[in-house]
This record gives C-alpha cells, structure tokens and sequence, in this order.
C-alpha cells in the first residue's frame, strides 16, 4: 500500500536551489577509526574483484565499516544533491508536511519531520529527513514533494547510479567471499524488484550544547541500521561514530571523494552473523562544528517482497557451521525482507517519544535484533 498523502499542484515557477558548499573540516585533533578503503575502479581489471574482495574481508566480518573510493559518482552529480537537500529543508513546513513517512504501517518514504521528544528532558528530536523511492513502475503512484517532482530526473538518474555503481559491485565482492554466485546478493536485492530502498537527504539540525547533553544524558543512540547496506556520502561535520570490535567509540573521518559504507541488520540475517552489523551513532558535533547544520546524503538498500530472511546457501558459511539445517528447510515460514524492515521501522519511529530501550530487543517472525542504547 503506497503511503498517503495531499500533492498540492506544481507551482508555474520552481523553488531556487543554491548551491551548497561543504563547511570547513573540524580542527580538532578526533580519535578517528581507521577504516579501509575500497577501490572500485579496480572493480573490472583482471581479477580485481578477487583482490577488493579479499581487502573487504576484515571489514564487513569484524569491522562493519569501509570507505568506498573510485565509484565514478561525479561530485558534482554529488554536490548537486546535497543542495537539493539543502533547498528542501528551507521549505514551508506545510509542504513538507504535504507527505509525511506512514510510520504507522513501518514505511519510510516521505518526509520525517523532528517532532518527538526526548524523553523527558525537554528537548526535541533534531534530524529532519526525506526519503526518496526507487524510480521503479512498482512506485509511480507514490507522492512526491514539488521539489523532488522538479527534479525528477536528475535525482532518479542518480538514484540508479548509486545502486549500479556502488552496491551492485559491493553485493559481488561480498558474494565472493560467502562464494555464492556473483549475482545472489544483487538478485536478492535487486533495483527493478518491489523494496524499500531510498535516497535519504538528511539534516541534524544546531543545538546548544546545553540540549546536546541533555539528550545524550537520556540516551546515547547507538544502533544497527535495519536494511543490509547503508551509503553515507562523506560531509565534512563530524558526529558519526562507530563501535569497534574493542569496544570503543571511534569518529568516522570525511574522506575525499569518498562513500562512507557499513553492513546493516538483514544482510546479518542472511549471513547468521558472518557479515557483521556495527553499532554506530551521532554525538555532539566539535565545538568549532557546533553552529553547523549537519547535511547529510545517504542511500539505503533494503531487501523486498521477494527476498526470505533465510541464511544464503554459502559453502563457506556451511563450512564455518553457520548454515543449520532448519536454514536448509524450505518448508519452514519465513519473514520476507519487507515485512521485516517494516515492522522494525513501526517499532522504532511510530511514537513521540524518543524512549530509552537499553537492554531490550526486537524480534519478528524469528529474527532477533539489540536495541543497544537507542
């Protein structure tokens, strides 16, 4: 069921867009990870995709986190994104209001507006976010806001881009090395077929440091994503961080040209745990960052209806003793990646209070996720 929403008629002129410039980089001296970096330009050289799978390895099983280089996403094409994000934000609140995520029935598309609260501490939710579909005949009858309607497009050019570019490319190196054929992981996650895959332009709007640590007092908003893989094209504001293997919380550094990536929970699923979900998180911005707007351009694959969370049938997973037998048993119900996606979508953000869940979990139809400390 596509979400419901009022699409005003397109106005005779369109909304401007500036174009945005990354802020200056934080001078301060961060505890940075230190994630590898993928080079996919090396992707169709005579065994290239062994080689990058082989430099991936670490990093999907143990880390969670890479950095992708060399995609020939132009950035320019990137740059122009980021200001169309930028330029939507700047929109009346009635027309971003004008469709709005149906978090009731755990789909995303739309705009998320920043109206929970923490807690009790009195101070509101700051991430504003809009999350695009895939251009695909499955969603024409999803709404879409005048600004993304205008630039229709660009925007769905890009959309594609990403998928082939980016993730396709990373399904095959991961399918590599689960030694599954080349094209499991992208068939089961493929563009054409119905899912919830978005582009999501994102903005942690300022706060005072005041409100920062009141909000982290309440909760410190570690998580896993909910899909398999998430894209973060890299802004200069730093915030993220990740959970490493050792247990500490380490920044996630900008990157020239670079596409900040990480394993998210189906992908986990589909793996037993092989390919490792990370706990990652956004704190306080450095002090000389604090008055800058986090802008943020990210992608999210998710699989869809046609795709069971089941473990792949991989002779490196069965080898390892990952693949049950229960996992071979094709009699057996199993949760399809959008029914899963959606019901932990319903369960986070179909509220409006941000609550505290440490030490709970999530399970659906079998599959289990921590809430960690969001």
């Amino acid at each position: 069921m596509a979400p419901v929403a009022i699409e005003p008629e397109l106005p005779t002129r369109n909304i401007p867009i500036k174009s945005w410039t990354r802020p200056a980089p934080t001078g301060e001296n961060l505890d940075w990870a230190p994630l590898v970096e993928i080079d996919l330009s090396r992707f169709d050289e005579p065994g290239g995709k062994e080689e990058l799978a082989k430099q991936l390895y670490d990093a999907v099983t143990r880390v969670g986190f890479w950095v992708v280089v060399g995609h020939g996403l132009e950035e320019e094409r990137i740059i122009r994104q980021f200001s169309i994000g930028s330029a939507f934000f700047k929109e009346p609140l009635e027309e971003k209001r004008s469709f709005a995520c149906n978090f009731a029935e755990g789909e995303y598309f739309g705009y998320r507006e920043n109206n929970r609260r923490v807690g009790e501490t009195g101070v509101k939710d700051n991430i504003e976010m809009l999350n695009i579909q895939k251009p695909i005949s499955t969603w024409e009858d999803v709404p879409k806001h005048r600004i993304v309607r205008q630039n229709w497009d660009e925007i769905a050019s890009f959309h594609r881009d990403v998928f082939e570019n980016v993730i396709r490319k990373l399904f095959i190196l991961l399918a590599i090395t689960l030694e599954l054929p080349e094209d499991h992981l992208v068939q089961a996650h493929a563009y054409e077929r119905r899912s919830d895959d978005h582009l999501r332009y994102m903005i942690y709007n300022t706060r005072t440091q005041e409100e920062w640590d009141k909000a982290q007092g309440h909760t410190q908003g570690g998580h896993t994503d909910f899909g398999s893989l998430t894209l973060l094209f890299s802004q200069h504001v730093a915030g993220l961080q990740i959970r490493t293997p050792e247990g500490d919380w380490k920044y996630v550094k900008h990157v020239d040209g670079g596409i900040t990536c990480n394993i998210a929970d189906t992908l986990s699923f589909l793996t037993n745990g092989f390919l490792k979900s990370t706990i990652h998180r956004v704190v306080t911005p450095p002090r000389d960052q604090l008055s800058i707007p986090r802008l943020g351009l990210l992608y999210f694959c998710r699989p869809g209806d046609h795709t069971i969370m089941k473990t792949v049938p991989s002779p490196l997973l069965d080898r390892l003793g990952l693949l049950t037998e229960e996992d071979k048993d094709t009699s057996k119900p199993v949760a399809t990646g959008t029914e899963y996606v959606r019901a932990r979508v319903r369960d986070v953000h179909y509220k409006a209070v941000i609550d505290r869940r440490e030490n709970t979990s999530f399970e659906f139809k079998g599959l289990k996720v921590a809430n960690h400390y969001a």
